[in-house]
């Protein structure tokens, strides 16, 4: 027996494998168990062509052994096995795949695929063990073969004794170190729980020896261990399954053998796309948000399978953040994968997938909404909030993908609308889509500002999440019509006589606004006759593209860079408060002082505005009751 060393380019890309390759070492099982898959792959593709070769499902399968005395584990396969020439070919000569051949030379056969294509996976075996064992005999040959490696100090290959066809690989799992602990990798539960993550989904019986408590003959309180075999993976996914043979329970079995979600899934949504790139899918929208969603911890992605085999956890490429909220799988064979089948190169395939899903999703939110309103306001309800986020992201590039999915509470209706619904009840001399903004409905509603917009008997929008104003202010206008706020310093209500009342009062107290405007300075931008007020004496409007919301907003950021809106204070000249601040001005210039600072911190308090010192604002209040 001679030993035989790994060529030197193998030789560093095995040390890359054992090192740096993989991220984590319980993927080795993933590894061999799909090569295991390839070896019965390829007795199946021969007996498509071999009438003397019959394909018997129940005599192939894969089986884990775990032996913790000697410190072994051993998976076996009945597959096709490999000659001596396979075995130095395969296994001699890194990242030469037999499975990537054999599948270019069967490609259109069927529909079955072989899993593993670059002949790297095998090695992984290295990160947990010390010494790794290969007992193969091949279909068709008397002979059976041994390869055997300490890892990059080379391998053997000698004659050896196997009776039935297929392979088996041992491999002696290292011993504990103070850093790291292998003895997981011989605990039956732990076998199991890798199986089923990544290999669930083979389609080939994955049997184990698992211990089993029976009650002993004769005995009805005594208990005493049984070794039974049992086949651990479900081999078919419910993803390939004919979407009219699943019930809805079945899909929710699914979303929560898979941890999904601790709740129901609202929704789920199953596609078979069999085209330019071919996958199966089973997406999800959750019924509540979960606990972690708008925090660092957050992961957003779908399971990635490669043909059945769990490649990622959390594929972020599959789901535009605005969709982060969704959960569920995708399972394709053409995916150009990496050497470690852990990360993905990002291709046309991926990206034509994440295309399709997008529209999917979309699509599925669009019908709940028209056909079953109730779940989707309980969805907007969890959700409502990535959506604007949605909008607002990105400079606005995918506003117009997600406008039709916004709502908010509209003063008319008393209940959540969307957009398409309010411009289409929209009379026809009303030009902008109004709305106000506040810390709650109650409050907005209370607000002085939205008079004049509801006395015309127009529908105002209800803004009381932080998002919900720089959403609007991205998106601009809808269908051609402007929004508009009602603390705005023009809107677009006021009649010709109005406007000319407007402007002969503004003119007329001239010296007194002026006058309240020195004595407000630094604090306001202006102060003006207002338009707007109907019952209440004074509010404050804005101008520009910062409003009192947004200046909220802004200035509760870590990073607050003192960001302020233009105030204006507006007076409602038909209030009997008006008259006395005439009188004031006219003959006590020190009560218009204290009047014109008491109306302005009122204005403050209506919009939830801190005040910028309380104790003399109390002191004022005395002033006015002695």
């Amino acid at each position: 027996m001679t030993t035989k060393q790994f060529k030197a380019e193998s030789k560093r890309l095995l040390e890359m494998m054992i090192n740096s390759i993989y991220t984590q070492r319980e993927i080795f099982l993933r590894e061999l168990i799909s090569n295991s898959s390839d070896a019965i792959d390829k007795i199946y593709y021969k007996a498509l062509t071999d009438e003397n070769l019959r394909f018997d499902n129940e005599s192939y399968y894969i089986k884990i052994k775990a032996d913790k005395e000697n410190r072994t584990l051993t998976i076996t396969d009945t597959g096709i096995g490999m000659t001596e020439e396979e075995l130095e070919n395969n296994l001699g000569v890194i990242a030469k795949s037999g499975s990537l051949a054999f599948k270019t030379e069967n490609e259109s056969k069927d529909g079955h695929d072989i899993i593993g294509q670059f002949g790297v996976g095998f090695y992984s075996a290295f990160m947990v063990a010390d010494v790794v064992t290969v007992i193969s005999k091949a279909l068709g040959s008397d002979q059976a073969y041994k390869w055997e490696s300490r890892g990059t100090d080379g391998y053997t290959i000698e004659p050896a004794e196997k009776e039935d066809v297929g392979t088996e690989i041992i491999l002696q799992i290292k011993e504990n170190t103070e850093e790291e602990s292998y003895d997981e990798f011989l605990e039956e539960y732990r076998l199991k729980s890798i199986i089923k993550k990544y290999s669930d989904f083979i389609r080939y019986p994955i049997k184990m020896d698992v211990s089993v408590k029976k009650a002993k003959e004769d005995s009805d309180n005594e208990f005493e261990d049984v070794i039974e075999e049992e086949i651990i993976n479900s081999m078919v996914p419910i993803w390939k399954k004919n979407k009219n043979e699943l019930t809805t329970e079945d899909y929710e079995n699914f979303y929560q053998e898979k941890h999904y979600g601790f709740d129901k899934p609202l929704k789920h949504i199953h596609i078979t796309v069999d085209g330019a790139v071919r996958y199966h899918s089973i997406l999800y929208i959750p019924e509540n948000i979960p606990f972690d969603y708008y925090s660092k911890e957050f992961e957003k992605g779908l399971e990635l399978y490669s043909n059945g085999v769990l490649i990622m956890e959390k594929c972020a490429d599959l789901l535009p953040d605005y969709f982060s909220f969704v959960k569920g799988m995708v399972d394709s064979e053409d995916l150009s994968l990496n050497i470690s089948r852990e990360m993905l190169q990002h291709d046309r395939q991926l990206k034509l997938i994440a295309k399709n899903i997008k529209k999917k999703i979309k699509s599925q939110l669009q019908s709940i909404l028209k056909e079953e309103r109730e779940k989707y306001e309980q969805f907007y309800k969890s959700f409502g909030r990535q959506l604007k986020y949605g909008v607002y992201s990105d400079f606005g590039a995918n506003k117009e993908e997600l406008q039709d999915l916004l709502m908010f509470y509209s003063s008319k209706e008393k209940k959540l609308v969307t957009l398409a619904e309010y411009v289409e009840r929209m009379p026809e001399e009303q030009k902008y889509i109004y709305y106000a903004s506040g810390e709650s409905n109650d409050r907005i509603a209370k607000m002085p500002q939205t008079e004049l917009v509801v006395d015309k008997g127009f529908e105002v929008l209800y803004f009381s999440e932080d998002i919900d104003e720089f959403a609007i202010k991205m998106l601009m206008n809808y269908k051609e019509k402007e929004f508009k706020s009602v603390s705005s310093g023009d809107l677009g209500i006021e009649s010709d006589e109005d406007k000319k009342e407007i402007d002969e009062k503004e003119t007329e107290n001239k010296e007194l606004f002026t006058q309240m405007k020195e004595i407000l300075a630094g604090k306001v931008k202006d102060v003006r006759v207002s338009k707007r007020l109907k019952t209440h004496p004074v509010c404050l409007a804005t101008e520009g593209e910062v409003t009192i919301e947004m200046e909220k907003i802004l200035q509760a950021m870590p990073d607050n860079q003192n960001i302020k809106a233009d105030k204006i204070l507006e007076i409602n000249v038909n209030h009997d408060v008006f008259t006395a601040l005439k009188q004031c001005f006219e003959n006590d210039k020190e009560k218009l002082n204290l009047y014109t600072n008491l109306l302005y911190n009122q204005a403050l308090l209506i919009e939830g505005l801190p005040l910028e010192d309380p104790v003399q604002f109390t002191k004022d209040m005395c002033k006015v009751m002695i």
